[in-house]
């Protein structure tokens, strides 16, 4: 029997509920091409983030009492899976009734697909655990090759761009500078392309990591089509 061709996407909270509120138009084109994918015989594991819903509820605690980072997490952490049960829910006929809360239990994992499903919604786990980095311990279960990370950016940089006016964009680098870049210490309120600890773990396994803008859905087909696309390859 033919191995089937999993496909990792960690899907920036910001897309799917921006400021402005959940962006239905996204999730509508964002379905369309995975469904389309999924008739092509593919199947997705898409790890949903938290996103500015996350960071709403952190600043908001923020405002009343002291947190910890364990706090921090903890409400990033189910944010993640209120992002998630909506991807599940828009997925309903393709995806595992339950959502991924524990990468690390590969029967788990092999249940998602054990009765034809040809999508696997996860969430964040625990403290210290980014989704990224459960985008790459679900990659690493499943043996899959690449992550695509699709936040609101078109490439990764060298610094902030929001900071530094003389940011310049990455388009393909190796995970030695990339970590120079991001450092090593995972932080929850972090806001860096791709998290330290999940860039570490991803050297270690070898993974190509894209990152690129989630709104642009033919971007995005085209990686799927391994066609010349917009984004950053790190590898």
């Amino acid at each position: 029997m033919q191995t089937p061709e999993y496909i990792v996407v960690s899907l920036g909270g910001s897309l799917i509920a921006p400021l402005a509120g959940i962006d239905w138009r996204f999730l509508k084109k964002f379905r369309e091409l995975i469904v389309k994918e999924v008739k092509n015989k593919k199947k997705f594991i898409i790890i949903a983030g938290g996103g500015n819903t996350a960071r709403t509820y952190q600043t908001a605690a923020a405002k009343v009492t002291k947190l910890t980072a364990d706090d921090q997490d903890w409400i990033g952490i189910h944010s993640t899976r209120l992002n998630a049960h909506l991807i599940k829910t828009i997925f309903r006929a393709y995806a595992h009734p339950r959502i991924n809360k524990n990468p690390r239990t590969k029967a788990d994992i092999r249940e998602h697909f054990a009765h034809g499903e040809s999508i696997m919604v996860a969430a964040g786990w625990r403290p210290g655990w980014s989704t990224d980095y459960v985008a790459t311990i679900l990659a690493e279960r499943l043996g899959a090759k690449t992550v695509i990370n699709l936040s609101n950016i078109k490439y990764a940089c060298d610094k902030d761009p929001n900071k530094f006016k003389d940011a310049k964009i990455i388009k393909q680098t190796d995970w030695h500078t990339f970590r120079k870049i991001v450092g090593n210490k995972w932080d929850p309120g972090l806001n860096a392309p791709f998290d330290p600890v999940a860039s570490k773990h991803a050297e270690e396994l070898g993974l190509r990591v894209i990152i690129a803008e989630g709104k642009n859905i033919k971007n995005l087909e085209k990686i799927f089509k391994n066609e010349k696309f917009i984004g950053t390859i790190i590898e």
